[in-house]
């Protein structure tokens, strides 16, 4: 994976223009904008092709810089030697700004759970998308599993063997952890709990769970073998690392001048910072995008407990490569990286919110069914919220401590639920070695039941 980095800037490009080449001045100067007309911010890896062969590329680079440089903003300082990091607020920020305030606030999943009921189902019908953020999460560092078995993994709350069942089952605590600790504030000793609980017990050697790494021989390298990223030296790594926690700890959102921060791409500068920073020897990328979360929690996001980036960065690994590298090639600008994560999120909210309005088009639909069917009156509460997220095809297998877990009644109350679903020829079981397995009856084979 190589990108072309840009040239070196011009410092008066316009003079150079109306001193060479003024008759191709209206040419250069529809490039003297931060986007191009699509609203894109494009990288010179990427720009250079769009260039006419006729204009000089160092001058079209130069015209695009000076449009930037005039609104970026100055947000937080990396490395030895500090580099300062700017940003600028494009169409494609905005957008996503704007569907996360809308639409994954704690105000918000409320809202979603008086449109499908209980909260217990909301918990129950989303938490595909928790388990598909650990999975995916993990197969992004490298864990071969498939997403089928990680998800009978966790399912079924089993022990993990392989290094990459105990990858996806560190990167579920790791989800839940970051939902425990949002009310308290970043601190180096929280940010080393953090890396422990993701990575303790896979490979110790390999990862020192819960240490910061104490040399210089650590590298990010590609799939070919080649160093992409080599992180800021290590003797500094403490002081970069407290100065790095007091950022993170003010309130950058209760600013009224141009301090302020939206949170979204205040989590997002987190997530970059550790990827940059790399305090760890490995289980970086899985603490960035656990402090992406923890961030969001903090400032009452609750909905991104069942938002998964990790599946869609996983479907694009190259481009989530790439946006670290134009941002370290391009004088530290994250408008490429949060530009990046911005359509990330776009895409994840979109699916989070299918799959909650799927899954309260479905009820509607059961419910109405259930109540014509006379079937209404013979379940309990517990075993309605089964069958229904049954139903919904957001889990066709049920394990007791599956049903426990997530009801959170006891292990003989949620034993109970499922034997009398199968009493009442709605589920079948059937034996998964010492395990019994649950899974509901086609609906033509439910309504024959109910119909003889």
């Amino acid at each position: 994976m190589r990108i072309k980095e840009p040239p070196v800037e011009e410092r008066n490009p316009l003079a150079v223009i109306a001193n060479k080449y003024p008759e191709k001045l209206e040419q250069y100067l529809e490039f003297l904008t931060p986007i191009d007309k699509r609203g894109s911010y494009l990288p010179y890896d990427e720009l250079r092709h769009r260039i006419d062969g006729n204009l000089d590329h160092k001058l079209v680079w130069s015209l695009v810089k000076l449009a930037r440089n005039r609104q970026k903003t100055k947000i937080i300082e990396f490395g030895e030697p500090k580099n300062s990091c700017h940003y600028l607020l494009t169409p494609l920020i905005q957008k996503a700004i704007s569907e996360v305030d809308r639409n994954t606030t704690s105000a918000s999943l409320e809202w979603i759970s008086s449109k499908i009921g209980e909260k217990h189902q909301v918990g129950y019908l989303l938490n595909d998308l928790i388990e598909d953020e650990s999975i995916s999460s993990s197969q992004l560092e490298g864990a071969a599993t498939t997403t089928r078995v990680a998800k009978e993994l966790l399912k079924r709350n089993k022990s993990p063997r392989s290094k990459d069942e105990k990858m996806i089952v560190g990167n579920y605590k790791l989800m839940i952890f970051a939902w425990e600790k949002r009310n308290s504030p970043l601190s180096l000793d929280l940010l080393q709990e953090i890396h422990k609980v993701g990575v303790e017990g896979i490979d110790d050697d390999v990862y020192s769970p819960g240490n910061f790494r104490k040399s210089d021989n650590v590298h990010v390298v590609n799939s070919d073998g080649e160093i992409v990223h080599t992180p800021p030296p290590y003797n500094t790594l403490k002081n970069r690392l407290e100065e790095f926690v007091h950022w993170v700890n003010e309130d950058h959102e209760e600013s009224e001048d141009s301090s302020y921060i939206h949170p979204l791409i205040k989590a997002i500068t987190i997530h970059f910072g550790i990827g940059y920073e790399h305090p760890f020897q490995d289980g970086n990328g899985r603490v960035a995008r656990a402090l992406f979360y923890w961030y969001m929690f903090k400032k009452d996001f609750a909905s991104f407990r069942y938002i998964a980036i990790s599946a869609l960065l996983k479907n694009a690994h190259v481009k989530y490569a790439k946006s670290y590298l134009y941002t370290e090639s391009d004088q530290m600008d994250l408008t490429y990286f949060i530009e990046y994560q911005s359509d990330i999120i776009i895409r994840a909210i979109k699916k989070f919110k299918d799959a909650y309005k799927n899954a309260a088009v479905e009820i509607d639909r059961f419910n109405e069914w259930l109540f014509k069917s006379g079937l209404y009156k013979q379940l309990n509460d517990k075993q309605k919220i089964v069958f229904q997220v049954a139903k919904s095809r957001t889990g066709k297998e049920f394990s007791i401590r599956e049903v426990e877990q997530n009801l959170g009644c006891s292990y003989n109350t949620a034993s109970s639920v499922l034997n009398g679903l199968v009493d009442l020829k709605l589920f079948s079981k059937s034996k998964n070695g010492r395990e019994w397995v649950y899974t509901m009856n086609n609906k033509n084979q439910i309504i024959e039941n109910w119909s003889t």
